[in-house]
């Protein structure tokens, strides 16, 4: 069943990310993201420019003018969603939590994939797998039932298990996929199949976080709540010692997560829910294009 207040949401996400869509990255996704390569199309006479690697002799002798053949992408790429429904996704303590903002950068990524004629699927998690999605090329429809899954979802599962849904996706997929991971990495023991499946697939790493998992604010005693295990501990947020530690800790993990992710070689980005999350997209897929061209 779904909601009113639901329909309003996806509705306004909807008009959202289909015009960042349109309008600034299906453009970037499509030169950074390439099909599986080149097919004969078609032969028409030589234009000035036109590659001379390209020339069809045969056809020019016997038409006795200069024809060169016409090539075009074969895309159907496959772009799948590995989003984390963990409890842990259900924080925010700014406008919305943190899975509001996972929905529009998968209807983002959902709508960018589809203008460029790929299929997109969606693996939804927790510490198992809660929903499976197969990959199709339906256009709006698909992708806003995508972005429905993960808005309507009633998780069974509360704790996080990346490999869960990277083990999913290195046995459904048989041919090179493009890969989202769309979690706030608050899990433990994932490098073994972020390997295995970097090795196999295109994954792309995106960290979703909540300003305050960086910073605890200064409100005096607050009983702190684990969403995950449940596990609430008494914590004085007025001590500076106490609010300098979290700090620190917060850093040591991210630092630990970039090394990890650079370590295997994989483009990755992380977005905070305080923030607008179009430029850091745009960010790695411009940087990801210097580096597939070689331009500095």
């Amino acid at each position: 069943m779904i909601s009113r207040e639901l329909v309003k949401k996806l509705k306004k996400i909807e008009i959202y990310t289909s015009r960042l869509a349109n309008d600034q990255l299906a453009g970037s996704y499509h030169s950074v993201f390439k099909g599986r390569g080149m097919a004969f199309s078609e032969v028409r006479q030589y234009q000035p420019g036109d590659d001379v690697r390209f020339i069809d002799w045969n056809v020019s002798a016997r038409m006795s003018d200069t024809y060169v053949k016409v090539f075009t992408e074969e895309r159907e790429m496959t772009v799948m969603l590995l989003v984390d429904l963990s409890a842990s996704e259900r924080f925010g303590s700014v406008a919305k939590p943190k899975i509001e903002t996972v929905a529009e950068v998968a209807a983002l990524l959902a709508f960018s994939a589809i203008k460029n004629n790929d299929r997109v699927g969606l693996i939804l998690f927790t510490d198992r797998i809660e929903r499976f999605v197969p990959p199709k090329k339906k256009g709006r429809s698909h992708v806003m039932r995508v972005v429905t899954e993960i808005l309507n979802a009633a998780p069974e599962g509360r704790g996080t298990d990346l490999g869960v849904a990277l083990d999913l996706l290195g046995g459904i997929g048989k041919r090179r996929t493009v890969a989202f991971l769309i979690s706030d990495f608050i899990a433990e023991e994932y490098e073994k199949p972020l390997k295995v499946v970097a090795a196999k697939h295109d994954l792309i790493p995106i960290q979703v976080v909540d300003p305050r998992e960086d910073d605890l604010p200064d409100v005096g005693l607050a009983l702190v709540e684990d969403l995950e295990t449940g596990e609430i501990v008494e914590v004085d947020t007025s001590n500076l010692d106490v609010r300098a530690e979290y700090a620190r800790e917060a850093q040591k993990q991210r630092a630990s997560r970039e090394h990890l992710f650079k370590r295997l070689q994989l483009d990755h980005v992380t977005i905070r829910t305080d923030r607008d999350y179009v430029r850091p997209l745009t960010e790695l897929f411009r940087l990801r294009q210097r580096r597939l061209t070689g331009y500095r």
